[in-house]
């Protein structure tokens, strides 16, 4: 039996959308002031417990405030189960947070939280650990990673800038077996990447040398994208139609780049055992197909693409997406909070993010996420760069 909603329950608003921490602002019927103080108070005390929240607890918080009975407060928690924020896993038990509840007070409820002096410290301290260190991008991310699983208790996700997007410093052909070649990328700001193409025709090492010098000198600080589509410009010239070093130089681009410009770069995960440690995964096979997600780099990497719009998400921004809202079955019991960060002006991007159960800590963990992604943002931006 349904009940009837006490007469001011809902009300219509527009999400607060100043953080863009949500999904994209829609309108919508939402709880009126006591009722998201309820589903609040029920959120914050699962977030601790872990266990169903009773009107009794919440009678407790509420016990000195005036117009708050027990049977007030039963009936607008009947009220919130009725609009599917909360649920009751079992008939005598408490209430529980839904995804749909989770969604609302993200959008609604919690405001920005100022970073703890601890996870300041932590952060901050990673970052002059890692400053100045030789091949300091790689370190950087991984520790990254690893600190954001250790402050999340849960999963630290970090993924580099694509290879496709970042802009040459400097690059070098090495010549292996079987029209194997190695190419070693360095990009701003001393991030390195390494890669085994192969080739149609056999270069020699002085060829490749040969073309990486050229590369180098003229096509310093764009991307290999821009390089290949200047490169194929110039050949359009007939002066240029049988230059041999431009022919390697547009081989040796184009495979570099292929499976690049659909994928991001390294994906740096950590924390994932503390999966396990957390009750709310008792699905065991949907567990099993989260851990393939996370050991798979394509598929991690396409349902961060789907969090993050390449072209529309601002710099700063951090999304969160909770339960069903994810497509891939894996992540349904998850919530997910990630940011991009961009390095330097020229728009290579990678992502930050945490991944744990839909009972997280989102406004410590949003704030967490925001100041990280910053933070190395900052690191990856040469000094005198802007934005």
């Amino acid at each position: 039996m349904r009940r009837a909603a006490p007469q001011g329950f809902f009300r219509h608003a527009r999400p607060m959308t100043t953080r863009n921490a949500s999904s994209p602002a829609r309108t919508a019927n939402v709880p009126d002031a006591r009722a998201q103080s309820i589903l609040a108070a029920i959120i914050n005390e699962h977030l601790q417990t872990g266990e169903p929240v009773g009107s009794k607890t919440i009678a407790e918080r509420f016990a000195r405030a005036s117009g708050w009975s027990p049977a007030t407060i039963r009936n607008v928690m009947g009220s919130l189960e009725d609009s599917g924020m909360v649920e009751q896993p079992h008939t005598s038990a408490g209430r529980v947070p839904t995804a749909k509840g989770y969604r609302f007070y993200v959008d609604y409820i919690i405001s920005e939280s100022p970073l703890a002096r601890a996870d300041v410290e932590a952060i901050n301290s990673l970052l002059a650990t890692t400053a100045g260190e030789l091949g300091g991008g790689p370190n950087l991310l991984e520790r990254t990673s690893q600190l954001l699983s250790s402050l999340s208790k849960n999963v630290g996700i970090v993924v580099s800038p694509s290879l496709a997007d970042d802009r040459l410093e400097h690059i070098e052909f090495v010549k292996l077996a079987d029209k194997r070649i190695l190419v070693v990328l360095v990009s701003a700001p001393n991030i390195v990447h390494n890669k085994i193409i192969r080739v149609n025709e056999e270069l020699s090492q002085a060829e490749l040398e040969l073309t990486a010098r050229y590369l180098n000198s003229e096509f310093s600080g764009k991307s290999l994208i821009t390089i290949r589509a200047e490169i194929v410009e110039l050949m359009r010239q007939e002066k240029a139609l049988y230059d041999r070093l431009m022919r390697n130089a547009i081989v040796l681009c184009s495979t570099s780049l292929d499976g690049e410009q659909s994928v991001s770069g390294d994906v740096y995960v950590d924390g994932t055992s503390n999966i396990l440690a957390q009750p709310d995964f008792a699905d065991v096979e949907r567990m099993r197909e989260l851990f393939r997600t996370f050991e798979e780099k394509s598929r991690l990497v396409k349902i961060l693409g789907e969090c993050i719009d390449r072209d529309g998400t601002l710099a700063g921004s951090v999304r969160v997406v909770i339960g069903t809202e994810h497509a891939a079955t894996a992540m349904q019991d998850c919530s997910l909070i990630t940011a991009p960060y961009r390095v330097g002006s020229g728009g290579a991007r990678g992502t930050i993010s945490v991944v744990g159960p839909m009972r997280i800590e989102y406004a410590r963990l949003i704030t967490v996420v925001n100041y990280m992604a910053r933070m190395v943002e900052q690191m990856f931006t040469p000094v005198g760069e802007g934005h």
